[in-house]
Parts: C-alpha cells; sequence; structure tokens
C-alpha cells in the first residue's frame, strides 16, 4: 500500500492478474465484472458518457451512501422502465419501485434520530400553512430527506423531486417516497444526461406549476430560469441551502434578474455551525475510512479552504494525528488557521509531498492539472464542496492518462511513468457519494428548510422583494431550541431586571443579526 493510502481490488491477487492483462486498453478494470459492466454502455457519444461509464459498477455497493441496493438490475436505464406505484401511479422514475418497504425501514430509522423535524410537523400539521404550496425540490435524496419531504406533504405541500448528486440518491428511499405518490425522479449513478432530464421532468409537467423552490446547489433554479422563465416570475419564493447555490443567487440578484424572493439558508447560523462544521467533522473521516482504508496517524494532508468546512476537516484530521496544512485567500480565515496551529501555506509549495488533498471551496479549478501532475505516488483527491468544479477532472480525461476502477466511487489514475493517484467520487462531494452524514445534523438544516419555506410562502405582500434575504435571527433560535431536549437541556431564563438591562425580550431574539457566533 502506497503512503497515500492507495488500496487495492476486491478481486485480491486475480484483479491485479487481470489489471496486467488489461494494461493495453486505455481503460483498466480491476475486475470482469467491471469491465463486463462498462462494455454495456455506450462511450460519450452516446448516451451515458464517458465519465459515466467508468463510474458505472458497483454503483450501490455497502462502501458508498448507505445504500445497500442489489445492483443486480443495473442493466436497464431507469428511463427505460415502465413501472408503476400500488396506486397505479407511474409519475417518477426511480431504480426499482420494488426496494420501497427497505426504503420505507431507512426512512423510519431515520425518524428516530430527526425528532425536531418530527415535533414541528406535529405542531403545524393541523394548521398546513404550506397549504396550496407546490415545492419543486432538488436536493441529495437520502432517508433525511424523504422525512422532510414527507413532514412539507404532511404540512399542506405537493412535492416533485429530484437529486442534486448523480451518487448520493439512495435507491430504496427514492423508491419509498415514490410508493407514497411523491413524483420521484432520480437513482445513484445517472449521467449528466439523466440529471438534467430528471430535473426537467420535475418541472415540465402537464396540469402543475411550480410556486415555491427547495434547491441545493442551484442547479434546479438555473433550470428553472433559463427554460421556463414564465414559471419563474410566478414562483413565490426559493431556499437555497448551499454556498454555491447562494452565490449564484446574489449573481442574479446583482444583475437585476431575480424576479422573486430567496431564502438564503447556507448563511443561516443552524446551517452553518452545524450542518458545515459538525457534520463535515465526523463525515470527512467516515468517507475516506470507507473509500481508502487509509491510516491518518503522520499522513500529510492539505485542506483547501478554512471556511466551516474547512474548519470540521481539519479538526477531525488533526485529532486523528494527521499533519494537517491550510490553503486560503481570507486573510481573516488564514489567520484563524494559524491560530489553530495549522500552517497556511500555497498549494504550488507543498503539492509534491501531500498524502491527501481536500478541497471545501465552493470554486472552481482550485487543484489544476498542473498540480495533479506533481503529486506523489498514491495521493488522495477528493472534494467537501458542493460543485464538482474545485477539482480539474476533465483534464485528467485524457489519452496519456489511464483510469482504472477499484472500487465504487474509487479510481485510480495512472501515468505514463506508473504513477498514480486516488481519485474519489469522481471529485463530487465525498461525503454524501462515499458514506453518509449525521441524521440529528441534518434534522437541523432540514428544520430550517421547512421554516424557510413556511416563512417565504405565508408572508404578506410586501414582505420579501426580489432579493436574496437571510433566515431572520428569531427562526434560527427556534431551530436550536427544537432540537435542545435530545441532550436533555435546560435553558437559563432571563429575568426581567436581566432583559431590561440587557435591551432584549426575554423570548428572543438573544443576539444581533451581525454577531458572529
Amino acid at each position: 500500500m502506497s503512503s497515500g493510502g492507495a488500496i487495492m481490488s476486491h478481486g485480491g491477487r486475480c484483479g491485479r492478474e487481470q489489471a496486467m492483462m488489461a494494461h493495453t486498453e486505455r481503460i483498466q478494470f480491476a475486475n470482469a465484472e467491471d469491465k463486463q459492466e462498462f462494455s454495456k454502455y455506450p462511450t460519450k457519444a452516446g448516451r451515458r458518457s464517458l465519465s459515466r461509464s467508468v463510474s458505472q459498477s458497483s454503483t450501490d455497493s455497502y462502501s458508498s451512501a448507505a445504500s445497500y441496493t442489489d445492483s443486480s438490475d443495473d442493466e436497464t436505464s431507469p428511463r427505460d422502465k415502465a413501472q408503476v406505484n400500488t396506486q397505479g401511479s407511474s409519475d417518477f422514475c426511480v431504480k426499482n419501485i420494488k426496494q420501497a418497504e427497505f426504503g420505507r425501514r431507512e426512512i423510519e430509522i431515520a425518524e428516530q434520530d430527526m425528532s425536531a423535524l418530527i415535533s414541528l410537523r406535529k405542531r403545524a400539521q393541523g394548521e398546513k400553512p404550506l397549504a396550496g404550496a407546490k415545492v419543486v425540490g432538488c436536493t441529495h435524496i437520502t432517508a433525511q430527506t424523504a422525512v422532510l419531504i414527507e413532514t412539507l406533504v404532511a404540512l399542506g405541500a405537493q412535492c416533485r423531486w429530484t437529486a442534486c448528486n448523480i451518487y448520493s440518491t439512495q435507491n430504496e428511499v427514492a423508491a419509498a417516497l415514490a410508493e407514497t405518490g411523491v413524483p420521484v425522479f432520480a437513482w445513484k449513478g445517472e449521467s449528466e444526461d439523466d440529471f438534467w432530464w430528471c430535473i426537467d421532468r420535475c418541472v415540465n409537467t402537464e396540469g402543475w406549476q411550480a410556486n415555491m423552490i427547495l434547491d441545493d446547489g442551484g442547479d434546479l433554479t438555473h433550470w428553472v430560469y433559463k427554460k421556463y422563465p414564465s414559471v419563474f416570475k410566478k414562483v413565490r419564493g426559493i431556499v437555497e441551502e448551499s454556498v454555491t447555490g447562494v452565490h449564484r443567487l446574489y449573481q442574479l440578484s446583482k444583475a437585476g434578474k431575480l424576479c422573486v424572493p430567496a431564502m438564503n439558508v447556507n448563511d443561516s447560523v443552524t446551517k452553518q455551525k452545524f450542518d458545515n462544521l459538525y457534520c463535515c467533522r465526523e463525515s470527512i473521516l467516515d468517507g475516506l475510512k470507507r473509500t481508502t482504508d487509509i491510516m491518518f496517524g503522520g499522513k500529510q494532508v492539505v485542506v483547501c479552504g478554512y471556511g466551516e468546512v474547512g474548519k470540521g476537516c481539519c479538526t477531525a484530521l488533526k485529532a486523528l494525528g494527521a499533519i494537517v496544512c491550510i490553503t486560503e485567500i481570507d486573510p481573516i480565515c488564514a489567520l484563524q488557521a494559524c491560530m489553530d496551529g495549522f500552517r497556511v501555506v500555497k498549494l504550488s509549495e507543498v503539492i509534491r509531498q501531500m498524502d491527501v488533498v481536500i478541497t471545501c471551496t465552493g470554486n472552481k479549478n482550485v487543484v489544476t492539472r498542473e498540480q495533479l501532475d506533481r503529486m506523489k505516488n498514491g495521493c488522495v483527491v477528493c472534494n467537501m464542496g458542493h460543485s464538482n468544479t474545485e477539482i480539474d477532472v476533465a483534464s485528467l480525461r485524457s489519452q496519456e492518462l489511464t483510469w482504472e476502477r477499484v472500487r465504487s466511487q474509487v479510481d485510480h489514475i495512472i501515468w505514463p511513468d506508473g504513477k498514480r493517484v486516488v481519485l474519489l467520487a469522481e471529485g463530487r462531494l465525498l461525503n454524501l457519494s462515499c458514506s453518509t452524514v449525521p441524521t440529528f445534523v441534518l434534522s437541523i438544516t432540514a428544520t430550517t428548510q421547512a421554516l424557510a419555506l413556511i416563512e417565504l410562502f405565508n408572508a404578506p405582500e410586501g414582505r420579501y422583494k426580489q432579493d436574496v434575504y437571510l433566515l431572520p435571527k428569531k427562526m434560527d433560535e427556534y431551530v436550536a431550541s427544537l432540537h435542545l431536549p435530545n441532550f436533555d437541556a435546560h435553558l437559563t431564563e432571563l429575568s426581567d431586571e436581566q432583559a431590561k438591562y440587557m435591551g432584549l425580550n426575554k423570548n428572543g431574539p438573544f443576539k444581533p443579526n451581525y454577531y458572529r457566533y
């Protein structure tokens, strides 16, 4: 095993021999099943691109995204299947509707650790605050997201849903949602063409027009804005939860093209501190361990970006004995990294020594081809940001380089001199593509999203203009308070005298909007 934690294939010695026999081919395979799977699909000119073909094998293995689905039916694209749920509806497209029962058990397990969202559901379902809302959603489709979707339905909303990531869908959960009557268009291992087709099927349907958008990454918003401008103008509100999507919304607003109010959930305190920081602190290790079996003690790791995601990743890696350094463009974040005991460097200065490279900036071309060329043998490269633009993966699909699939979501990129770089999830979001994230943290984010939808949908005319807004502080505090009973936490209450002295309402909000937590 190389110093970067490069792994051997499941096929052991047999897999190595087969790989050597296939050396003359441009694409190598760790075992015969991978090669057979690859041969079923055309190359980039066909419906499935090369990038999807080399990623198709074992997309539902135990090591990826907690989707324990049998992959025996992977030969046929869901788009080519005629499926009907028990209600007689065919308004969905999932891997296999027969997996619904197993998906339902996954959802029930998730509900046990999402008590705050369930509590919100019980408190508000009598009032039906989302009655009349037609929500089109584009998020990761996992058991936790399913709890959110079913909460929205219980509160009166009609929902149509698709996936924001081609690798993160739990097929059995998508089937369970489709079985209950929620139109879902998503499956694990979509091609790029499938991805946009699924979004279009959610938006473009006869007799139904969305009036609310819940997005993660901005792809759905972008599609509706570009392809269906008349629908976009009639939307009452957009809720966006990612750095990438929020950035795109602010760009639209600055250009004067955002004609609906939008809620920036990503920069709410409950999202930033809990989903971005605490979630990534745990899930970065989970994703790397499942895919590479790497030993972190003594490894040289560079984390690109020291925002909340970067802070979470660095804390976890440092605790396991990794030697961590940081790249940053922001002097404030850089100074924070220095005070936390991390070296701040330029990537080009240290790239030759690194065992692991992790991106989490939300930017593009953070790791370039020139830097990939300079990496040591066995270096592990992965992304913890939402978008797959941070690592220049496209430049690796060239004639002189060979791709070898060794595990689900794990590719060895082989240079002519024999050097191997271990690329995870083809540069897409590591934790949701290759592992899982803590249910409790997702409960916090999902509750925030639900409240943001309720706020925008029910807001009186004129409260929100055609701009991007932060979640009201009072709502942030309410989300946190709903989760405190999980820890048997008891808040101290201000006396009247104390509240008057501080100039606060006894029931909050307790901090001004400019306060930095």
